[in-house]
This record gives C-alpha cells, structure tokens and sequence, in this order.
C-alpha cells in the first residue's frame, strides 16, 4: 500500500427505494433497526457453517459478512492487533424522524460503502431485499426493494441507476473521491444523530465540547478506514495536527444532550446511545487543515455507532 499525506478515502453512496406493504412504525432513529435487519439477513444469505460467532470460523478472513459486521483485523494488521474488530467499511443513513411509513408510500434509505467494502454491494442489495420481504420495525412489515442508484460523484446530489429488482447489480469503479469544496465565509456544522465522543474516558457534553474532540474522532476513523479498507493509508502528521486543533475556538455552539436507546438482540439488553445534537459554527480562517476532515466526516460520520448511522454531521451553506 502507497501511503498518502492526505486523506484519501474512495467511496461510494447509495440510495435505495423501498415501498412498504403496510404502515411501518420505526424508531425516530432507525439506524440501528436497518442495521440488524440487514445484518441477520445477511448471514442468512451467505454464511455456511452456521455458527453463533464468526470470531471462531474458519472463513471469518474471506465471508463478506464477518468482514461488514465483524471486520475482523487481518492477521497481518499492524494496527488494533489486539482488538476484536475494527471499524466497518460502512454507514447507513435512514431519514431521520421518519417514524412512519404508509401502506404504498415510497421509503428511502441511504448507505454509504467504503473502500474495499463496495466489492460486496450486491450481497448487501440481495440482504436488503431479503431483510425487506421478512419486515421492518415493529410489527415486521414487509417492505419491498424497488431499485438502487449511487451518487455520481460524492456529495453531488447527481444519481444513476445500478440495480432494478430481478437484473444484476451494475458494480462500477470507485474512482470518484470526495472533493471538499471552499469552505464559504461562515462554516456551520450540524450533528444530525446524536455525536457519541470521549475525552479522557468520559463522554464530552454540550458544556465540555471542544473542536478537538470531533477533530480527533475524524482523523482516527480516516487513518483506520484509509489502512483497513483502501490501498492509501493516511500517513500524516497526527500530533501536530491534534495539537493544533485543540486552539480552534468555537464562533458558537448550540448542543444538546440527546438520551435513547437501543435494543441489541446480540446483549439481549438496552445499549445506551446517547450523544451530542445541535449545531457549531467554526472560524474559516483556522480551518484549513482540518476542512478536508471535516468534509469526509458528512459520508463517513464520527464518534461511536456510525456503522447504524450515528454521529452524522451535515455542513450548512453559509
């Protein structure tokens, strides 16, 4: 792998269409309810040796479900050798507060693959289908996948088709890589889910927040997802950049503190999910270094959770 002194991060964006067969109550963050659906979905679909625990299988290196939903380090991993699992080459976006859908009415989801995780978007477009038809949400109602397009180039808003229902997946090149526009005369940033970050091992509040925090959580997500997933790993000046970015102030911060829950089938428990809402404005003519960051950080997300969507930010036009 050629190492790059800018992040480089190859990724593509989906977006699929669902029509529900019934009214689909969802969660006002349905991240995690799209994430579980398609991840039993998929081992259903692909795994042959039908054990609880991919960590213990003798294919967990090479099945495309142990590499989206448990990923695995490689055996020859310099970094995280020691952890169970690194970060997954993908991020779910489902509207947000959309906690009903209609008999009929359209529904669309949003997935963001990374890397060499696009390698397995038809796995993930058939899983959807499957997961789709077994029911969504409370009450498992049956939603059916209409079709699939992907984002010409990312953060263009231009789309073109790729899957139709019953026809092959059309797997192109990911080639586009994100290219951060200027930043305008005022850069606003908005956490859309709720933004899980810790600092010193507690987590970081409305009144704590700093700058360096979401900066820190993006340039460790860009470096692992550059090493684990693309054929550039960010080789960079880490500290000097993380020094600098703890004397970046805040122009404004309008944060809230945002407490849910989730139900994980794997804990058979309430995982708490809380995190950070709300809004920060930063000043442009400190931003520099940081700005291509901070664009990446709207596709792959930061902080805790991003897999099921959470820690999604979305830049304002000033």
């Amino acid at each position: 792998m050629t190492p790059s002194a800018e992040p480089h991060l190859p990724l593509a964006r989906y977006r699929l269409h669902f029509r529900a067969g019934g009214e689909v109550r969802l969660p006002y963050f349905a991240g995690s309810t799209w994430r579980g659906a398609l991840g039993h979905a998929l081992k259903r679909l692909v795994c042959v040796t039908q054990l609880p625990r991919c960590a213990a299988c003798a294919l967990v290196q090479v099945c495309a479900h142990a590499y989206l939903f448990e990923t695995p380090p490689p055996q020859n991993a310099e970094k995280m050798r020691k952890y169970p699992s690194v970060p997954h080459p993908f991020v779910l976006n489902p509207a947000v507060g959309v906690e009903r859908v209609g008999l009929g009415e359209s529904y669309v989801l949003d997935l963001t693959l990374i890397g060499h995780g696009n390698r397995h978007l038809p796995y993930l477009l058939h899983a959807f289908e499957r997961a789709g038809l077994a029911g969504i949400g409370k009450g498992r109602t049956r939603m059916e996948l209409e079709g699939a397009e992907r984002e010409v180039r990312p953060g263009a808003d231009t789309w073109q088709r790729v899957y139709e229902p019953g026809q092959p997946v059309e797997l192109l090149p990911v080639d586009a890589l994100p290219i951060p526009p200027s930043t305008g005369d005022r850069l606003r940033v908005e956490f859309r889910t709720p933004l899980r970050l810790r600092r010193e091992g507690r987590p970081v509040r409305p009144d704590t927040f700093r700058f360096s925090d979401l900066f820190s959580s993006l340039l460790r997500r860009v470096s692992m997802l550059t090493y684990f997933h693309a054929d550039h790993p960010l080789e960079t000046d880490f500290a000097g950049l993380t020094t600098a970015a703890r004397a970046v102030p805040l122009l404004d911060s309008q944060l809230t503190w945002r407490s849910w829950n989730r139900f994980s089938s794997r804990q058979k428990t309430e995982v708490a999910m809380d995190g950070l809402l709300g809004t920060i404005e930063l000043p442009t003519e400190r931003i520099a270094p940081f700005w291509p960051y901070l664009w990446l950080g709207q596709f792959m997300h930061a902080g805790a959770g991003t897999s099921m969507g959470q820690g999604r930010l979305q830049h304002i036009p000033s």
